[in-house]
């Protein structure tokens, strides 16, 4: 039992083997990752300090911007250095915490985008009790309770994982540390853990997607009773929501919710999830809302007072 875990340090295949492909990658995904950073904390700021974005639709939406900058960071900056490097290293532990953080903060995020679906749908179809049900004290606790529920989601995943043995080889198919990668790694069968860890992960995201397509097929039926142009501003307020959750859920079903063949594709579609996704959704809430938009420009201009 002592030298159950001979392993102490992970090598990672990387994305591509060229290393010129790996120099075009580094020069392509670290402006993405900078304008990652960028378009979120504005979102983050202006939110904080514009007195006209200080509604719950927007305060989820800073949460959201604030779980993608984190969730990011957790993947991207290591992937990205790794890229220049010849050996890609990561000690177990760290790939344990990489893991850990990953899964903690992508549900996170999951939960986060059902509890938005949740206030549109409370706005478009309740709207004269909006401001009571999605009070203050209920958004903090929403936002709280999505933390919460990743913590616990990932703590789980972290327990099942720990006690495997590793004891080579230690060769990582994949460019950062997930679960099915590493347990493809262990000396010993890992058909329980896998099925553990997949129910985990499944329930969680068959239960956020029944809610999110129950409360729009809601709003939908809904918005029939309304005006044309009450239509039309309630599905642009819903617009970018669907979008961002068709590309989060897209990406995360085809890589958790079916059986692991070919880790070159895997590879290819993680690469939208951790390090493009997070990019778009400033840009695709920011370009549908006038509101943002004002809000973001006005808090560029008083970081840039010479240019008015």
């Amino acid at each position: 039992m002592a030298n159950k875990n001979n392993v102490t340090e992970l090598i990672f295949t990387g994305l591509f083997q060229d290393p010129e492909v790996q120099k075009v990658c580094f020069v392509l995904f670290l402006p993405v990752y900078l304008a990652t950073l960028l378009g979120n904390s504005l979102i983050v700021v202006a939110v904080s300090i514009s007195k006209t974005l200080h509604s719950p639709m927007y305060f989820f939406l800073s949460s959201l911007s604030l779980v993608e900058i984190c969730y990011s960071s957790t993947i991207v900056p290591k992937f990205i250095t790794d890229l220049l490097a010849k050996v890609k290293t990561i000690s177990l532990k760290g790939c344990l915490t990489q893991i850990f953080f990953s899964h903690f903060l992508g549900v996170a995020e999951i939960l986060l985008l059902v509890v938005m679906a949740y206030d549109r749908y409370v706005a478009i179809c309740k709207p004269l009790h909006y401001m009571n049900i999605m009070s203050r004290q209920v958004c903090h606790m929403l936002v709280a309770g999505s933390w919460l529920g990743g913590f616990i989601h990932s703590i789980i995943q972290i327990i099942i994982t720990i006690p495997l043995p590793f004891c080579g080889p230690n060769v990582i198919d994949h460019y950062f540390c997930d679960l099915q990668p590493l347990f493809k790694l262990a000396c010993t069968d890992t058909f329980m853990e896998g099925v553990v860890v997949m129910a985990n992960s499944g329930l969680i995201s068959i239960i956020s997607l029944f809610i999110l397509v129950s409360s729009y097929a809601i709003i939908l039926i809904s918005l029939r009773k309304h005006s044309a142009e009450g239509r039309r501003k309630a599905l642009s307020t819903c617009a970018s929501h669907i979008t961002v959750v068709m590309l989060f859920f897209g990406p995360a079903t085809f890589i958790y919710l079916r059986p692991s063949s070919s880790f070159t594709e895997d590879k290819l579609v993680a690469v939208f999830y951790t390090v493009i996704t997070p990019m778009l959704n400033p840009i695709i809430y920011t370009l549908r809302n006038a509101e943002v938009k004002n809000a973001m420009k006005k808090l560029w201009g008083k970081r840039n007072p010479e240019t008015e």
